[in-house]
């Protein structure tokens, strides 16, 4: 698999592997975000010998056999009859007092159901040897209910873990990774139907064109993708049909709790409470608040957040029948390529341009960094008007309002004057605006309180610079 971005992560991982008091690191994150290839990349760049273990949903003792049985290839000794996985621990802690040495066991979960109380002999494992062994635990897994509650405070292993990486799918930037060779436009098209799941990235052909990739991995018949988005929320999600009614509303444009509510079956608020709950544990759906009415819940909405879900089922998953009966290409004409060039993509760069504004930010390139981004709502009832500005940042100065256009033409001085006539309209009055244009500007200059910019900027190399603490 190709491996893009991560260089943040991979520090922390370096920072556990250098720490000497610290035993234990867990990370987790949803199925296909990249999680084993991170930590094999962060094992692979140090001259320590290591195991990385997948461990498997059989027995304990089957598990255990697969240990043993890894370690004279890895470590270079035949190791003593175990008959527990705690027996192999109690080794491997002996063994590297010494000597570094890390163990990685992945998708743990599986493990602890052969074992019942296997998160506390961990536990009693690492109290015991956090002073005399220098054999470091890398805890991973992908069921992230399970993981979570590992982390919390009745949990065995609660305050154990010298390092927690809660892994997220990569932005827009260091995913153009994945989509070398193809235009600036495409990266976008691309990004905003795969989004940030690296393995998703990996399937795409740089010699097929945008429509070619989503046809051949979402639309024909033996379509890679066609079941990866259901596996994920039947994995996580216990009942599928339900989190389908609600996600299928989210996906046709419904954003408030009551509005999503009217278009299932549901007979009381609660069942959607429960599952919108639910779906944002596993990070297909996300909660957002105006940003000058955070505590307010009448304002609060929700929409999907992972990409290729919204894209499955607003284009997929709701015409199954009709997709099994026609012609990917006449599918794709009839049904996708309109909407999607004219109103899907548009919505997505709407995200794609706050995560740009957010990696400005962490960069240092602002001369006012901001600690606030998100929607700005409001209500006028001497004006009767209201309404809602998708992208506000908010500074020490102020507000700043940006406005994100996926146009075929370049945006002329008539269209920005209108944009900013609504902004003067409201209550919002920001000290600066900015519009960001895939296809530019046409007699319009940048000034101070006017920032412009395109898709060029977006992929600037000066992006790529320091975040979240990155050297």
């Amino acid at each position: 698999m190709s491996f893009f971005g991560r260089t943040f992560e991979l520090s922390l991982l370096d920072e556990y592997y250098d720490d000497g008091n610290a035993n234990l690191a867990v990370v987790y994150g949803r199925r296909r975000v990249g999680k084993s290839e991170l930590i094999l990349q962060s094992l692979r760049r140090r001259s320590v010998p290591f195991i990385y273990m997948e461990c498997k949903a059989t027995s304990e003792d089957e598990n255990v056999q697969r240990l043993l049985e890894m370690i004279p290839e890895r470590l270079g000794f035949t190791p003593a009859k175990c008959e527990s996985f705690e027996q192999v621990l109690v080794m491997l802690f002996e063994l590297f007092k010494d000597r570094p040495m890390i163990l990685v066991l992945d998708e743990y979960p599986y493990l602890r159901e052969t074992k019942k109380g296997f998160d506390s002999v961990i536990q009693s494992l690492l109290d015991r040897y956090k002073k005399s062994s220098r054999l470091k635990l890398v805890i991973c897994g992908s069921y992230l209910e399970i993981m979570r509650s590992m982390l919390e405070y009745k949990s065995p292993l609660y305050g154990r873990a010298g390092m927690v990486i809660d892994l997220k799918p990569l932005d827009y930037y260091d995913c153009q990774g994945f989509y070398d060779g193809f235009s600036k436009e495409d990266r976008v098209r691309l990004y905003a139907v795969f989004g940030g799941i690296p393995y998703y990235n990996t399937l795409l052909n740089p010699d097929r064109t945008v429509k070619e990739n989503i046809i051949k991995l979402l639309v024909r018949r033996d379509a890679r993708l066609e079941a990866e988005v259901e596996l994920f929320i039947n994995a996580e999600a216990s009942k599928i049909s339900d989190a389908n009614q609600v996600i299928m509303a989210m996906a046709a444009g419904q954003r408030k709790f009551s509005d999503i509510l009217g278009q299932t079956d549901f007979k009381n608020s609660s069942k959607l409470a429960d599952i919108l709950s639910k779906l944002r544990s596993i990070g297909l759906v996300e909660k957002t608040a105006p940003i000058n009415e955070p505590d307010n819940p009448r304002r609060t909405s929700w929409r999907i957040c992972d990409n290729l879900t919204n894209f499955y089922y607003r284009y997929i998953y709701r015409r199954a029948s009709q997709r099994l009966l026609m012609n990917p290409e006449e599918y794709f004409r009839i049904y996708i390529s309109e909407d999607f060039e004219t109103k899907y993509v548009p919505s997505q760069f709407e995200g794609i341009c706050t995560e740009f504004l957010i990696r400005r930010n962490l960069a240092g390139l602002n001369d006012r960094p901001f600690f606030n981004i998100g929607r700005y709502y409001y209500d006028d009832p001497v004006k009767k008007k209201n309404g809602e500005f998708d992208i506000v940042t908010e500074d020490e100065a102020g507000y700043v309002f940006y406005e994100a256009k996926f146009r075929a033409k370049p945006l002329s001085p008539q269209t920005i004057q209108k944009e900013l006539d609504q902004v003067d309209e409201s209550p919002l009055k920001p000290y600066r605006c900015g519009f960001i244009s895939r296809s530019g500007y046409d007699g319009v200059a940048a000034s101070e309180g006017l920032m412009l910019f395109t898709l060029d900027d977006l992929y600037a190399p000066d992006l790529s610079g320091r975040l979240n603490g990155e050297d």
